[in-house]
Formats: structure tokens, C-alpha cells, sequence
């Protein structure tokens, strides 16, 4: 497994795309996110969020490919 992924629920594609890379996906909730790896939004503000979650990455999937979601997520 490569990790916990918190995503956007308005990302399930890109939920659904990551899961066949081996990562495990949970819908991004205030409720679950003990323990994820990092978060994907799709343009929220991301500097906001980052500032509510100090130690977890949090990456805005607006405008990128996965494969530079996956760039990412492997600086992680």
C-alpha cells in the first residue's frame, strides 16, 4: 500500500485513478483524517487548509495531471 489519501469528494475519478496505484482513499471529512498521508483538494484554499493541518501535505489537484499528482504524492 502506498499510503492514506484524504480526497475531495468531488475528485472521485482521481479517488478512483489512485486506488489502482495501490494508495488507500478516504473522503476528505473533517471526521477521518487521523492518520491520512496527505490531502487533495480541487481548488480549495489550499494555504487555508494547510494551516488547520500542520503535518499533513495538502495538494490542489486544479490544473495538474495525475502524474504530477503522483509526482507529489511521492515527496510525501
Amino acid at each position: 500500500m502506498q499510503g492514506i489519501i484524504a480526497v475531495e469528494k468531488t475528485l472521485s475519478i482521481l479517488a478512483d485513478m489512485l486506488e489502482t496505484k495501490g494508495y488507500e482513499v478516504v473522503d476528505l471529512s473533517e471526521s477521518n483524517l487521523s492518520g491520512v498521508d496527505a490531502i487533495i483538494v480541487g481548488g480549495t484554499d489550499v494555504n487555508a487548509m494547510q494551516d488547520s493541518l500542520t503535518d499533513v501535505p495538502v495538494i490542489n489537484a486544479a490544473d495538474k495531471t495525475f502524474n504530477e499528482i503522483i509526482e507529489e504524492l511521492g515527496r510525501v
